[in-house]
């Protein structure tokens, strides 16, 4: 089959849209607005960009019917900061209660019944119960172009400074046990799946591209 997006004459019961791009991490965003409220929403439309230095971004749509970005990505633009907490198989629950829309004072923390944790070089709280969190500091947002003005995308990218890995979430060589952990990701429809097996490939590319490894700032050569 074949269908124009402009059109969407697909003739299916749902847009396939979201199913044709799976599986999807989902990026568990805390921040702090300038009043000092604490907020936390997950988002599907996350990744990397980039390794050495490490970039990552995700794109938020907006409050139904307003317009008005989302507060995750207010925040972060008016904060300059943000936390990706990794969404995970056991904390599905809290990461759907925290999906819902509410007034921008609540503490969805304190909905979600988790447990605030400090960061180390911004302020906003990162998820204690989660076993992975990248502490990120604003660069930029590019906004899309949309049909409705409830479907705009703001995309925030952020330079992850600094990373928590909880010591039971790696493996005795070494390496972050995702299968242990089993990352929460983002499918079509209300889909959604966990890694519970992975395998190994050779590289047929830059081993160093493959594997992410990045050049720390003191290491990086001066200009002669």
């Amino acid at each position: 089959m074949f269908y124009d997006t402009a059109k969407n004459d697909h003739g299916l019961p749902y847009n396939p849209f979201k199913a044709c791009v799976v599986p999807r991490p989902i990026a568990w965003v805390s921040t702090l607005s300038h009043d000092g409220v604490v907020n936390l929403a997950p988002f599907s439309m996350y990744n990397q960009l980039g390794y050495d230095p490490p970039f990552v971004c995700f794109s938020g749509s907006c409050r139904p019917t307003t317009g008005q970005a989302k507060d995750s990505v207010t925040n972060a633009e008016e904060t300059g900061e943000f936390v990706v907490n990794m969404a995970t198989y056991a904390l599905r629950e809290q990461v759907s209660i925290t999906a819902r829309f509410v007034p921008p004072d609540i503490d969805e923390f304190e909905v979600a019944g988790l447990t605030k944790a400090p960061c180390q070089m911004i302020k906003p709280p990162r998820v204690a119960e989660s076993p992975v969190n990248m502490e990120c500091v604003y660069h930029s947002t590019l906004t899309l172009p949309a049909n409705r003005r409830d479907t705009v995308h703001r995309v925030v990218i952020g330079r992850v400074v600094g990373i928590h890995i909880q010591d039971g979430a790696l493996t005795a060589n070494g390496r972050l046990d995702v299968e242990t952990i089993r990352p929460l990701a983002r499918l079509g429809y209300t889909d959604y799946s966990s890694v519970i097996e992975l395998f190994s490939m050779t590289p047929q590319g830059t081993a160093a591209g493959q594997i992410g490894e990045a050049v720390a700032e003191r290491k990086k050569l001066q200009p002669a």
